[in-house]
């Protein structure tokens, strides 16, 4: 039977290991240790660092193909396993084109795509040098290892900056900054794609708190004639880095109806879960058929409106919910609960998704629901 490998066993790879095993798959699991919530769905379940080559071999010699459910993996270690002989999806290439955050907006402003403006910070750079670019408000950004928010740092003063560097070059050493868009609207689109196929899902907007996605609203209450800019920049923002599977692009929308890219991810997307409810075919079983060339499912909403919100730690402790019964009562609510053992305050611990023909109830509805949720402590 045919297997599909995961690099990173968390909720990205628990979920389509799901798709997988539904259209008849095998699933590999590789982790820095055993268990994960991926893990603990097959008995092909591998632990150790991804500079181990030994270990790593292993795990490739399980795997037919080989998928990854983040961008943070160094693409040398992927070209490792595609000189075992494995195919590779998303490719080193890909993952070299948008792991460096600065590589990938200079892929896409090469493309002719919409970015803000970005330059890349030195040592050298003073908050002056910025400020005679951006004027007196920027974000200084990680160019690596930034997701949730985390690898941003607003600038307003020169103390924001000095703070910022110190703070963000402790995360990793390489440092770019962006102009802040004073956006209507944050955005994002979920693409499926392989060699001969693309798939597009509905635009949704997502609503964020503290840097964290907590609402997706699919779909967006935009215009016709933006949801085709969008749509098609997304799509071209893909070809650029030569994707195939799945991946989830965000935007800026302002309140003159421009559009500006904020960044990509090369997998399932937090953005993209309501599908699996929401839509004929999940981003999840689509990533699946893209990586293997398989035809790709119908994307289209099964309801007028789908709403998700993520259910995030309320407290440190365990990785539980202790009120299931305060919660499943309403049976037009879906509930995913991710399988960590522990649970921090705003860590994202599970999802829930409701369908339904009008966005403001359904979004209340669910929100009403999702506060009664206990994890961590009862």
């Amino acid at each position: 039977m045919y297997t599909i490998g995961f690099l990173g066993g968390g909720q990205l790879a628990r979920m389509s290991a799901m798709a997988a095993y539904r259209l008849g798959f095998k699933v590999a699991v590789y982790d820095a240790k055993l268990d994960s919530p991926a893990g603990m769905m097959t008995k092909l379940d591998f632990a150790g660092s991804i500079d181990d080559d030994a270990a790593l071999s292993n795990f490739a010699d399980a795997c037919d193909i080989i998928t990854l459910e983040n961008e943070f993996i160094n693409p040398d270690r992927l070209r490792f396993l595609k000189s075992l002989g494995k195919e590779v999806y998303p490719t080193p290439e890909t993952i070299g084109l948008i792991q460096d955050k600065l590589t990938q907006k200079m892929t896409f402003q090469a493309a002719g795509l919409p970015v803000p403006r970005f330059l890349p910070v030195s040592d050298s750079d003073n908050y002056s040098d910025l400020n005679s670019v951006f004027g007196s408000e920027f974000i200084l950004k990680s160019r690596k290892m930034g997701y949730d928010g985390y690898g941003n740092h607003f600038v307003r003063t020169e103390q924001d900056f000095l703070e910022g560097m110190k703070k963000l070059s402790s995360r990793h050493s390489a440092v770019m900054a962006e102009e802040v868009i004073r956006f209507s609207k944050e955005l994002a689109v979920m693409v499926a794609i392989n060699t001969h196929e693309v798939a597009v899902y509905p635009v949704v907007e997502t609503i964020q708190e503290n840097h964290i996605c907590k609402f997706v609203l699919a779909p967006a209450e935009i215009s016709k004639a933006t949801e085709s800019r969008i749509l098609d920049t997304a799509v071209n923002a893909i070809r650029s880095v030569h994707g195939k599977g799945i991946f989830g692009v965000e935007l800026f929308l302002t309140e003159a109806n421009e559009i500006y890219i904020n960044e990509i991810a090369p997998r399932p997307h937090n953005s993209g879960h309501y599908s699996i409810e929401g839509c004929v075919t999940s981003q999840f079983e689509n990533h699946i058929r893209a990586i293997l060339e398989l035809p790709l499912g119908n994307t289209s909403l099964l309801k007028n409106c789908a709403v998700m919100v993520n259910t995030l730690g309320k407290a440190d402790g365990e990785g539980r919910i202790f009120n299931y019964d305060e919660i499943l009562f309403d049976s037009s609510v879906h509930l995913h609960f991710y399988g960590k053992s522990e649970s921090r305050k705003g860590r994202k611990m599970g999802h829930l998704t409701k369908t339904g023909e009008n966005i403001a109830r359904t979004r209340l509805e669910l929100e009403k629901l999702e506060n009664k949720i206990k994890i961590g402590k009862p």
